[in-house]
């Protein structure tokens, strides 16, 4: 009897030290919708629009899409092996070569892993290897004592790592060291505002290292700076709950997730940017392709970590086409489009139908002369690289911003403009 006591008496206490990030459960029905919205898009199987996110989020999701989630795995490998052998040639195809960036090659990994895929052929070699040549080009441009930037940035440098320790395979301590660098040195603030997802990118990369132990003499720098991304995304957390915005808490949740912290009110932040992400989704929010594979794996209390043993008898639930809304007619919205960072400033209002995506008013203004932009294709959709005849330089980009200066959170093919709105495309550095 006085060792329960005594038990009790312990796990009370332990209980009180160590918090978990737990957030409430999410209606059945609104995590359905959320897999539905991924079927479309697994029926696009063009080079520009394979995207290995959405395997990876179903995969460690509650859902599946039966046959159709091995098609989609094998347009994947074709794809990125068609590629990798091109990018070793002099056969340049530039359709490969977004593909072939860090962060993608990354998510692929990622992809294999989910299907229980362990690597030990010449080709799964040559993958991993183009990974850590990724990796050691990214470290050159950072620059021995760290004054420059990488080439692309430290969330793909990050998930690059993150990819290889999910695969079991040692990165380098100068590789590591640059990632650590950068965390103890506040490299992913932006304008006065902490990038909670390149926060909780490098926070699982450096659980995943530390829990393997590869680089065991960086071992108190790495548990270290894990404290230090938990303590940041914690103070980005706005009064309505989410992390930075509702776009980057399914990240930050995969991240606090991953291991229990004292002291910190993770338990309660938790379930405050749970509630946030519930009405976002009854609000109809999460309609891009990579954000519902980053917020589908919370929502069966998993994170990208659960890779490194992934669970491919786990029973999961067909997903079933959603029945399509009957046809109506929309109104008419007046949207204006303005560009004042530009040679010759542009203003001009168009006319589109309510529900029309940014990118349909962009082209609308491309197609009526005088206006022209530019974009490139990404996994997370496309963005702009030109707005009139002005090319997005090195560390620039073309910021979308709804009148008089609030940052869209999303891009041009997922934002739609309500009536009266007035769209700003602004050239900022970074």
């Amino acid at each position: 009897m006085e060792l329960l006591k005594a038990l009790l008496l312990l796990s009370g206490v332990f209980g009180a030290l160590a918090e978990f990030c737990v957030i409430p459960r999410i209606d059945s029905q609104l995590v359905e919708k959320l897999g539905q919205r991924l079927l479309p898009w697994m029926d696009r199987l063009s080079s520009e629009q394979l995207n290995p996110s959405i395997f990876v989020g179903l995969r460690l999701s509650s859902m599946q899409a039966g046959t159709k989630e091995d098609l989609y795995l094998h347009s994947l490998k074709i794809h990125y092996q068609q590629c990798l052998l091109r990018s070793t040639s002099s056969d340049d195809n530039s359709g490969c070569q977004p593909k072939l960036s860090g962060g993608s090659l990354a998510l692929y990994l990622l992809a294999l892993r989910a299907n229980c895929e362990f690597f030990g052929s010449r080709k799964g070699d040559r993958l991993i290897s183009q990974l850590k040549w990724f990796l050691e080009d990214e470290k050159k441009a950072i620059g021995h004592n760290h004054e420059g930037h990488p080439n692309t940035n430290y969330y793909q440098y990050g998930l690059s790592i993150l990819a290889l320790c999910v695969h079991q395979k040692r990165v380098h301590d100068s590789v590591v060291g640059k990632l650590l660098y950068a965390v103890e040195h506040d490299y992913f603030t932006y304008q006065g505002h902490v990038s909670v997802d390149t926060e909780a990118m490098a926070g699982l990369a450096l659980t995943c290292l530390e829990r393997f132990n590869f680089n065991s003499d960086l071992k108190p720098r790495i548990t270290m700076a894990i404290e230090t991304v938990r303590e940041k995304i914690l103070k980005a957390q706005a009064p309505e709950g989410y992390f930075g915005n509702i776009y980057s808490t399914p990240l930050a949740l995969q991240m606090l997730m991953t291991s229990p912290a004292s002291g910190v009110g993770l338990g309660t932040a938790c379930i405050k940017a749970g509630t946030s992400l519930l009405l976002s989704l009854q609000d109809g929010a999460f309609q891009n392709p990579l954000m519902i594979s980053q917020l589908l794996p919370i929502l069966n209390h998993k994170t990208y970590l659960d890779l490194i043993f992934p669970d491919c008898q786990a029973s999961r639930v067909m997903l079933v086409p959603a029945v399509e809304d009957s046809v109506h007619i929309s109104e008419v919205i007046s949207v204006t489009l303005k560009v004042a960072s530009a040679l010759s400033p542009y203003e001009q209002t168009f006319f589109v139908f309510a529900g029309s995506s940014l990118e349909d008013v962009l082209k609308l203004a491309q197609d009526g002369g005088g206006f022209t932009y530019e974009t490139q294709a990404s996994l997370s959709g496309p963005y702009l690289t030109s707005v009139l005849g002005k090319d997005a330089g090195d560390r620039e980009y073309w910021q979308l911003l709804r009148a008089p200066d609030t940052p869209l959170l999303q891009g041009i093919a997922d934002y739609k403009p309500q009536d009266g709105e007035t769209i700003e495309l602004r050239l900022v550095r970074w």
